[in-house]
């Protein structure tokens, strides 16, 4: 079903593509700009089961798209001018921002230089748990799990459950199932089912772990640079709705401190962890406000409006699915699939219990 709705979705964008229903109707559905996001770039791995496989892009497109957004005349800004277009009323040549979540390490090796070649401002969102090596990536582990099994048992709402997971269509309905019941945790449950999942099935969550964060040494060369802009994703990257409002705040603080201290400049920009639907509300933009950042950044779908009322607190932006093509970019860049994607975001999620 999964499959289905993703290819029928790929079938809608080349049709817009080659219809010229997105050129047609940019003017109405593109606002002033999109804010793109983006998480690794790295070479595509032959691994069959790859439930994140859609976080990825390669360094040739990344450098495909750059090109081809300087072809199609976009303007490239940085997060702090797009918080300043995102006050005014929109000009005439429209805007993109390329952002990028999680400090992974693999930036620096294939991100950063296609990003330096070009000359183009980006901004990353860094949890600092990880770059300390403190952090753990719970969804690496959940994978490695179903990967290694067929058969995963463990409680879920103190029910033992069971689930069997031997093709790999399985394996992938499997993670979606878990990972969305992950997300509802509060941090200390999260800990305690993937602690769980990671002793009954000889996965080692530390050693998953660690060392997939880019370094201190690699922020402070980051920092010195004037194109990039190092933003906070708190320091252990948690779904904040699920903690009290004084342990979110002590998250969005920490993490802010942590990284001016270290790069020694000031740190004025947010990006809610994980981000969507459920991940963050108006409780959140208040804190957010509080710890000090001018600007946070989510990945509901959405354009940055040409009237200049979009909210700083809470910027949209595109995930980008690294599955696609240039010309699905291209489709997207017109702002028409945001509204598609908005309805989506909203649909009640499924109860695990």
């Amino acid at each position: 079903m999964l499959f289905r709705r993703g290819l029928l979705a790929d079938m809608a964008l080349e049709f817009a593509y080659f219809s010229g229903a997105a050129r047609i109707f940019e003017a109405r559905t593109g606002g002033a700009g999109i804010i793109l996001k983006f998480e690794h770039v790295r070479p595509r791995c032959g691994e069959p089961f790859q439930p994140l496989r859609s976080q990825d892009i390669t360094p040739e497109f990344l450098d495909g798209a750059i090109t081809a957004l300087k072809r199609w005349n976009f303007d490239i800004l940085s997060i702090d001018d797009v918080v300043e277009r995102a006050q005014q009323a929109a000009i005439a040549r429209r805007f993109v921002c390329l952002t990028f979540d999680g400090g992974h390490r693999d930036f620096m090796a294939f991100a950063y230089p296609v990003l330096s070649h070009h000359r183009v401002p980006f901004a990353l969102y860094i949890p600092t748990g990880f770059v300390d090596g403190i952090g753990r990536a719970w969804w690496l582990a959940l994978e490695q799990v179903i990967a290694r099994n067929h058969r995963i048992g463990l409680v879920m709402n103190r029910t033992e459950r069971h689930f069997f997971a031997a093709s790999l269509a399985e394996k992938y309905q499997l993670y979606d199932i878990l990972h969305a019941w992950m997300m509802t945790l509060s941090p200390p449950d999260l800990a305690a089912a993937i602690g769980d999942l990671c002793g009954r099935y000889g996965v080692d969550l530390a050693a998953v772990s660690r060392n997939i964060a880019m370094s201190w040494e690699d922020l402070t060369k980051l920092a010195r640079d004037p194109q990039a802009t190092i933003g906070s994703a708190t320091v252990n990257s948690p779904n904040l709705a699920h903690m009290k409002g004084t342990s979110a705040l002590r998250e969005m603080t920490m993490g802010r401190t942590v990284l001016e201290t270290a790069l020694g400049g000031p740190c004025r920009h947010f990006a809610y962890p994980f981000g969507g639907e459920g991940s963050f509300g108006p409780r959140e933009m208040l804190l957010a406000r509080e710890a000090g950042f001018v600007a946070a950044v989510s990945t509901k779908p959405g354009v940055i409006r040409a009237d200049g009322q979009s909210d700083p607190m809470a910027l949209p932006r595109i995930a980008w699915d690294g599955r696609r093509s240039l010309r699905a970019l291209r489709v997207v860049l017109s702002g028409i699939t945001a509204r598609r994607e908005k309805r989506r975001e909203v649909e009640p999620a499924v109860n695990y219990g």
